[in-house]
């Protein structure tokens, strides 16, 4: 049986393909439309998961996306007639994209020749936050877990608790929107002069920089209720009909200011992104970084209360808060935590298939995932094809002399453009679309921003460890393949990898199995077979854009950044100045 599942007419829209309940792809549309959080209808990333599958449209039996329409309609009804007139643009905006999302079979025979009718038939809607409870559930290793789905908004939920066991899973609760904590954490993102979607890293990244002196005012703001959920206090954020997400004319989604006067007020005047940083930009960041961890322990001390379990399943777009997500199993009961690669949006792709495969047709779970390379991928031969055709001068070399020959560079210092194997889904880079250098150059955060990156200094980049080393480096020992928990690294190792420990002492890691990541583990087993380290610098194959899905974007991120060595699977590419040698 084929599943088709999708994220569609929202940010970070995707598509993924299960056959029998088993991932074939998934992937996200902004790795070919070259637009960050693309939203829209899925074509690309559908054309990509059939060919991956090798089948037709025709041989899907179902088609499902992670948004439903008619969830939550009477809440919907109260809280129009609460304010009609206020809620008027509120309810047109979320009608007109209700209509796109009703229209898909029409938008499925306009790219791919087929008719409705077959098609109509095959599509099932999966609410938001069940979407996202399914994605972190059923790919989990967990016979049974409690589940937390928390995030801006979806179907008019901003979050979600229940529990799962074998392939089911029942929901206790939700918050309603406009009340939210990811629609809490942007406001503040906006208002420290941080204004596009997806910017709220930024603030995670800056609050170390900070104290977190403004706690108790932010604690004022976000009310955790004793239910084990929360509420806020209204006034400090713009009335509901201006919390919507609009999408511009390229599909890139645009949240409205989402913050009020009475905000304002409380805490002066908003930072433009032209101004400078201050030390209370900083402590403000901390602050609100530390009530909304403060906020995720106690939904999730309330939920192992209510279930018992050990195990604990989250996702949403706050579940990309590293961060929290490293503080997770200190500061609750729970044992294990398990965050999908595509916790974000995207991921709603992964999960409305699971959802309908296991919960609503009742079939048996599958081996979990632990794997994000699901992505496209190239062989030395198409990569060479390229290469050629471009006049590009390259080495193709065995797996061993490469990786010599790449950690010569490294330790030269240099940087290195890393493209092997699948491409992962999910917003982080994990070896596969990497770009990676020393950990142990004090001046490699410099280096990569000057030669490719140009972000902002306060933002970290993050190490790959060998999984059997990590307790040797860090303080807490977890698996953490997706790069996904941000942990403290010892003090005695804090000097040895400097380019990878942030202000704080912490590093954002990624746990490098050889079973998952063979390439890449042997690549960092031969630079700690040279250094006595086994970490490598690591982050995304980029250059202020999606990372790179194919070889022709590689090589183009490459000759207009100022990278040393560029490796496409097996051939090698070596800049020497301004020009390129074998």
């Amino acid at each position: 049986m084929y599943i088709l599942g999708l994220n569609a007419y929202h940010a970070d829209s995707s598509a993924a393909i299960f056959k029998d309940g088993v991932l074939i792809a998934a992937t996200e549309e902004e790795r070919f439309r070259r637009v960050k959080h693309w939203a829209g209808f899925p074509a690309k990333a559908i054309e990509f998961c059939l060919r991956e599958a090798n089948i037709r449209l025709d041989q899907v039996d179902a088609i499902t996306i992670g948004r439903d329409p008619g969830a939550k309609v009477l809440k919907k009804m109260l809280f129009l007639l609460k304010d009609p007139f206020a809620g008027f643009s509120t309810v047109k905006t979320r009608l007109r994209n209700r209509q796109k999302v009703s229209s898909l079979e029409s938008e499925f025979a306009s790219h791919f020749g087929v008719e409705e009718g077959g098609i109509k038939k095959k599509i099932v809607h999966v609410e938001h936050h069940r979407s996202h409870m399914a994605s972190a559930f059923f790919p989990s290793p967990f016979e049974e877990a409690a589940i937390l789905s928390i995030d801006g908004s979806g179907d008019f939920t901003t979050t979600m608790i229940g529990k799962g066991k074998g392939n089911q899973f029942e929901v206790f609760d939700s918050v309603d929107f406009p009340v939210s904590c990811g629609l809490f954490y942007t406001a503040f993102t906006q208002f420290l002069g941080f204004p596009h979607y997806g910017d709220e890293y930024k603030v995670m990244g800056l609050a170390p920089y900070g104290n977190p002196v403004y706690a108790d005012k932010i604690r004022q703001i976000l009310k955790f209720t004793e239910n084990g959920l929360f509420n806020w206090d209204a006034e400090f954020f713009k009335s509901p009909r201006e919390v919507v997400v609009t999408y511009d004319e390229n599909n890139i989604p645009v949240v409205g200011n989402l913050y009020s006067d009475a905000f304002v007020r409380e805490f002066g005047a908003p930072r433009s992104s032209k101004d400078e940083l201050t030390q209370y930009h900083k402590d403000l960041a901390a602050s609100v970084q530390k009530v909304t961890e403060e906020l995720i322990i106690h939904i999730l001390i309330h939920l192992h209360e209510r279930t018992g379990l050990k195990n604990v399943c989250i996702a949403g777009g706050v579940a990309q808060n590293s961060v929290a997500n490293g503080k997770v199993i200190e500061r609750t009961p729970f044992e294990k935590l398990y965050i999908p690669s595509a916790g974000h949006d995207a991921g709603l792709s992964m999960g409305s298939a699971l959802y309908h495969y296991h919960q609503q047709l009742g079939r048996p779970r599958t081996a979990p995932v632990l794997s994000a390379y699901t992505g496209s991928r190239f062989s030395n031969e198409e990569i060479e094809a390229v290469l050629k055709k471009r006049g590009i001068v390259y080495t193709r070399m065995d797996d061993d002399q490469l990786y010599e020959k790449v950690v010569d560079k490294l330790i030269e210092p240099g940087v290195v453009g890393w493209f092997s194997g699948r491409a992962e889904f999910g917003p982080r880079a994990l070896g596969a679309r990497s770009i990676i250098a020393d950990p142990r150059n004090p001046h490699a955060k410099e280096l990569l921003n000057s030669k490719i990156k140009r972000r902002e200094s306060f933002r970290p980049f993050a190490p790959s460890i060998l999984k059997e080393f990590t307790g040797e480096y860090f303080e807490k020992v977890e698996d953490v393949p997706f790069m996904e928990k941000v942990f403290p690294i010892r003090k005695e190792k804090r000097a040895d990898i400097p380019a990878v420990t942030h202000v704080d002492g912490t590093g954002r890691l990624q746990t490098v199995m050889k079973d998952v990541s063979p390439r890449y583990y042997a690549l960092i087993e031969k630079f700690r077979q040279r250094t006595g380290v086994p970490i490598l610098l690591n982050t995304s194959f980029n250059e202020n854009e999606p990372i790179v899905n194919k070889p022709e974007e590689a090589l183009d991120c490459f000759l207009r950044t100022q990278m040393d060595m560029l490796v496409l699977e097996n051939c090698v590419i070596v800049r020497d100045g301004n020009k390129l040698t074998k």
